[in-house]
């Protein structure tokens, strides 16, 4: 394969790993722009940054993509291809536009679906069985590029939003090194994509993780998946205490709901939820106001019958003493 230069934008593991098979692949990477890590996000990928240096690239965080010193250094560099790579910031026209031979995002979805941010939260959040990793063309709209190649990725029942992004980030590399060949030869055929046959999803809040313990129990388990650490969890009122959830497991159905409505039980060293629909969940790890529960500790401040979780429920004082 011929060579061609390159600018990466790139944050997170999907960043990091391309950045990497870009460079594997002879690409001469010309500069990699990139973000600092926030400080309230757990980082559970790679240092795009420490990939970039550990090859000699020339590194910049600007604090924008419009930074006009970063425009005239894109503009001086002249770059047969600007590639995105989970970079968190939206390029504008003039950083495109530098890009002689075309601008490509690697989405993480199987476009045209989940278009926008967060897209393997989204998926798992939906019960979706599948997702996957698309090269497309950058344009003005997000995510709407024609495309290059995707590659599916099978999202298992109990696995969660980070797990899952970690095999899109397998995934991300097979298809760009399967389209580099063409790419640079000149030879890569896109089609357009059929928006409407898609989706378009925002970004996601710490505070998007309450859930009600009146959903359904799929509900519940798949919003648990899509929040689960490193991502900031999820949680719901029980009284006045908040009981933050990281992993749970299907565990069946009850034969009639509880005339108790939703409600918390200990079945030995298990914590039992039983949800809106009936359905019956474990909660795995599991917290209450920033301390430890499962089926004994639940005994201790509740006893052993069933607790309701309406929102309209009072849980006892002694829940809540610190």
């Amino acid at each position: 394969m011929s060579s061609a230069s390159a600018v990466v934008f790139a944050y997170s593991e999907v960043g990091a790993r391309c950045l990497a098979a870009l460079l594997e692949s002879g690409i001469d990477v010309k500069l990699v722009v990139t973000h600092d890590d926030d400080p309230n996000e757990q980082r559970w990928f790679a240092s795009v940054a420490e990939v970039a240096r550990a090859a000699a690239c020339e590194v910049r965080i600007p604090a924008e993509p419009t930074d006009p010193a970063l425009l005239a250094r894109l503009e001086a560099i002249a770059p047969d291809f600007i590639f995105s790579f989970y970079y968190r910031r939206m390029l504008p026209a003039a950083v495109l536009g530098t890009a002689r031979r075309g601008a490509l995002n690697m989405h993480g979805s199987l476009l045209p679906k989940y278009r926008g941010r967060a897209p393997v939260n989204w998926a798992v959040l939906n019960g979706e069985t599948e997702t996957g990793a698309s090269l497309h063309y950058m344009v003005a709209k997000p995510d709407a590029g024609a495309l290059i190649d995707q590659e599916r990725v099978a999202i298992g029942p109990d696995e969660t939003a980070v797990e899952v992004a970690r095999h899109v980030a397998d995934a991300a590399v097979v298809v760009l090194k399967r389209a580099l060949p063409g790419l640079v030869a000149g030879t890569a055929v896109a089609r357009p994509l059929d928006l409407a046959q898609g989706s378009y999803f925002g970004g996601r809040k710490p505070a998007d993780g309450e859930f009600s313990w009146e959903w359904p129990a799929a509900r519940i388990h798949n919003l648990v998946r899509a929040v689960a650490p490193p991502f900031p969890g999820a949680f719901a009122p029980l009284g006045r205490a908040l009981v933050r959830v990281n992993s749970t497991r299907r565990a069946g159905a009850v034969a009639r709901p509880s005339d108790l409505g939703p409600n918390l039980y200990a079945d030995g060293p298990r914590l039992i939820a039983e949800c809106g629909d009936g359905g019956l969940l474990e909660l795995g790890e599991a917290f209450l106001d920033a301390r430890p529960l499962d089926g004994a500790s639940f005994v201790s401040l509740f006893g052993r019958a069933p607790v309701p979780t309406r929102p309209q429920s009072r849980a006892p004082a002694r829940a809540t003493r610190p």
